[in-house]
């Protein structure tokens, strides 16, 4: 999902003189996964509107396998749902229900075991606060009825396992008014007409997802169709708009093939549309095989200055087909792993499209968002949301989760190497495909990928909160021909803020003699080291390539020692 933002080891040739060592003050991290007693393998979904009373009427069965034997009673999540018949699959056994909360609670008519499968079937109408939305009509457009899912909407039109960790297929069965088109997620079966000014729609998804992915969208399009390989690309714009699609769209292609590339990981499914809908309160949400994304966005890549944009709004969405979609975060502390990785691609894709400094540029204006709000927000928390078990908060500071999460992967791949780092995706990728995943998971694949041990990466990077604050101190010694440079670490530690950051950096020293790299491994809360030199330094440019891009480095002027 892309949330709409408004602004845009080393052994150093050193001698260390100064320590003042001071640790990370971790604490035991929250387990905000959730318990399963059952495994929902597959949703039939059946769906009619009023659209003029904006409520539904749903027909939805849930097919499970218990965990455990002795398995009777069975929990989903379901909101203001009205349930008028729970039977058992498609027989005419009922069977007893209550509504506690958010949840039904059915008992069963017997007590299953893992090998068996059950099936349960709801009937229910709902007036949906959130899920489903109903848009009006207005002179640029037609109504619509659209889906959000993430995080935790599925459940306000249909019960469910609500939860990332699991995944099931799905099909749909979504009727409408018979001329107007809907875009569902995987493969359409068919279209039936019902003799009465309206007409069903078949989808099936026959690769299992997390329900958040689950989708629909209803209205008035143009379909404008290309392929890349077999697989078809579908851009859903309103009739009228359709210049639109070269500027919105236009390297969609091309996109799929890098990311095919980099990864190693072909294109996961069987179709890949894109719908622009109205009223839509993200960037764009990546449903599985079928984009939603906000008709504003995709109206200001008829400018200049709004194609880059969107360029980076469809490249993230996509890249959720593999970053979120086909490896799923397991649970909402772990977004970054989605959202991150999303953010990173939009960078890597502008590297490959225009170059190295184009890669640094947006790695930077990310680097430069986290900052900012770091400056001026007190409720901190790290890429592993420890904040997490409140699901409505989850995207109040989504600087850390997006920004933050694609610059930490630039850090990465500075510090294992890009061999290692793109093998360690792929190693990833593969290894958990159609599955969820915990930051170890990528730590793991990292480490077998580079040979390096990344604990320390991880502890500060992710799981740690805020960044490095420097001050520099610059003294040259004339006699000795040596540059004494102090680092002294001044964020405010507590118990997720590292006291001490390790930073392997890199030093630009530029003298009469000419230009000369040292390296530094920064380890310690105030450190000095003493670099041997040509003569008095003209230039000192700290971190050059801006391989540790989350930082803030403030420098003095130099002194100089006779």
């Amino acid at each position: 999902m892309t949330r709409r933002v408004y602004l845009r080891s080393f052994l150093p040739a050193a001698i260390f003189l100064v320590a003042a060592v001071s640790s990370f003050a971790q604490v035991d991290r929250p387990n905000f996964d959730r318990s399963q007693t059952f495994d929902v393998q597959h949703y039939i979904l059946r769906v009619a509107f009023d659209r003029y009373k904006k409520t539904i009427t749903g027909d939805t069965t849930v097919v499970l396998k218990p965990l455990a034997a002795g398995f009777r009673t069975v929990e989903l999540d379901a909101v203001d749902l009205t349930f008028s018949s729970v039977t058992l699959g498609d027989t005419d056994t009922t069977l007893t229900h209550r509504t506690t909360g958010e949840k039904v609670v059915v008992n069963l008519d017997r007590t299953y075991a893992p090998a068996e499968t059950v099936s349960i079937r709801f009937k229910y109408t709902a007036k949906p606060a959130k899920g489903i939305y109903f848009v009006d009509a207005d002179k640029d457009r037609s109504a619509q009825i659209w889906t959000q899912g993430e995080p935790d909407e599925a459940r306000h039109w249909f019960p469910s396992f609500d939860f990332p960790s699991d995944k099931a297929t799905t099909e749909q069965y979504i009727t409408a008014q018979a001329d107007e088109t809907v875009v569902g997620n995987g493969e359409m079966l068919g279209k039936a007409s019902n003799g009465n000014g309206t007409a069903t729609w078949h989808f099936r998804m026959p690769v299992p997802h997390s329900t958040y992915l689950v989708s629909f969208v209803i209205g008035r399009y143009a379909k404008i169709e290309e392929k890349y390989k077999d697989i078809p690309l579908g851009y859903y714009i309103y009739p009228g708009r359709e210049s639109l699609v070269k500027d919105a769209y236009g390297r969609t292609v091309d996109m799929i093939g890098f990311f095919e590339e980099k990864t190693g990981v072909a294109y996961p499914y069987n179709k890949y549309d894109q719908t622009m809908v109205a009223d839509f309160q993200f960037g764009g949400m990546e449903n599985i095989t079928a984009t939603t994304m906000a008709d504003s966005e995709i109206f200001s890549a008829d400018s200049e200055f709004g194609k880059g944009g969107v360029m980076d709004l469809v490249s993230h969405e996509l890249a959720h087909s593999w970053f979120g979609n086909l490896v799923t975060c397991k649970n909402w502390a772990e977004l970054w792993l989605n959202e991150g990785f999303a953010t990173f691609m939009e960078a890597a894709y502008r590297e490959r499209t225009f170059g190295r400094a184009a890669y640094i540029a947006k790695v930077r204006s990310d680097a430069l968002n986290v900052l900012i709000d770091d400056t001026i927000t007190r409720r901190r928390h790290g890429l592993y949301n420890q904040r997490a078990g409140d699901v409505s908060s989850l995207f109040d500071n989504s600087s850390v989760t997006y920004s933050k999460g694609g610059a930490v992967l630039h850090i990465l791949r500075e510090q294992v190497g890009d061999q290692a780092f793109w093998k360690g995706v792929n190693i990833y990728l593969d290894r958990h495909k159609f599955a969820s995943v915990e930051s170890t998971d990528l730590k793991r694949a990292m480490e077998e990928a580079s040979g390096q041990e990344l604990k320390w990466f991880f502890d500060q990077w992710v799981y740690g909160a805020s960044l490095p604050k420097i001050t520099v101190t610059k003294a040259y010694d004339a006699r000795n021909k040596t540059l004494r440079l102090t680092f002294t670490q001044t964020q405010k530690p507590d118990t997720i803020v590292p006291a001490v950051f390790r930073l392997p950096m890199e030093i630009e020293i530029t003298t009469a003699s000419g230009v000369k790299t040292e390296k530094v491994n920064i380890t310690q809360r105030i450190q000095s080291v003493r670099l041997p030199v040509e003569g008095k330094p003209s230039d000192i440019v700290f971190d050059p390539a801006e391989k540790i891009i989350l930082k803030s480095l403030k420098q003095g002027p130099m002194t100089t020692v006779r």
